[in-house]
């Protein structure tokens, strides 16, 4: 994994565990916010295209 997807996982953990104090919830949302942080961290990097996955998806 490279650099800026690790800091994009980390920031969305971060932002998680700041808009939290815990529980089932909490577990849930870190887990989303760091999926988001880390989908964002690789479309910087060019790994992945996320707007041709959002598009293939619209298309059915």
């Amino acid at each position: 994994m490279s650099r800026t997807a690790t800091i994009g996982l980390l920031a969305g953990l971060l932002l998680a565990l700041a808009a939290t104090t815990g529980g089932i919830g909490g577990l849930i949302l870190a887990i989303v916010l760091g999926t988001v942080g880390l989908l964002a961290g690789l479309q910087v990097d060019g790994s992945i295209d996320v707007r041709a996955i959002v598009r293939s998806r619209s298309r059915g």
